[in-house]
């Protein structure tokens, strides 16, 4: 197991997700928003030296999504809990990300080995999803602001639910050579 930049910054990128929390929790949405923005830039900042340097390596491959998956979730499920964005949200959010769990759990038990890389809608997803947050961080009190801010919750959702079924549509295919391969193998 090889410990480099990259893997660093994304171990620091999990670390800030408790301090994330804890800013929410405290209504200190600056400071959230600061530590959220760290986060943001160690994930960009990660993966340019990982492909600039070569430094990409398999538990960077690994613990790289779960960072990305623990800060998202733990926005949405904290902004939730506040009421500060709707619960409907979250639990499309968060579903969507178990869905992509499960698959690849599934693709494990069946030893399928596959080159996990994000979808061009699944990194449009992202980015609505981040900006929503953003958005929320800047001041959950904006006036005036709630045509912005509903469009950025169905945006979200609308991009997390076509990612979903991106994600099964394709996780459907890859299984189903898996299959017929190991059918033309007997």
């Amino acid at each position: 197991m090889k410990i480099n930049i990259p893997n660093i910054l994304t171990i620091i990128r999990i670390l800030l997700v408790p301090l994330f929390v804890i800013a929410l929790i405290k209504d200190l949405f600056f400071s959230a928003l600061l530590v959220f923005t760290i986060a943001g830039l160690s994930d960009g900042l990660d993966g340019l030296i990982a492909r600039y340097f070569n430094q990409r390596t398999v538990l960077g491959a690994y613990l790289d999504p779960i960072a990305d998956k623990l800060l998202i979730i733990s926005a949405f499920v904290s902004l939730a809990v506040l009421r500060i964005i709707p619960g409907w949200l979250t639990v499309i959010v968060i579903s969507r990300d178990v869905l992509i769990l499960l698959g690849i759990a599934v693709f494990s038990i069946n030893d399928i080995t596959v080159d996990i890389k994000p979808s061009f809608v699944s990194k449009c997803t992202t980015v609505a999803q981040i900006s929503t947050v953003i958005f929320i961080l800047l001041n959950p009190e904006i006036s005036g602001a709630a045509f912005i801010k509903n469009s950025l919750y169905w945006l979200s959702a609308g991009l997390s639910i076509l990612s979903g079924f991106h994600y099964i549509y394709v996780g459907m295919n890859i299984l189903q050579s898996a299959s017929l391969n190991n059918q033309k193998q007997k």
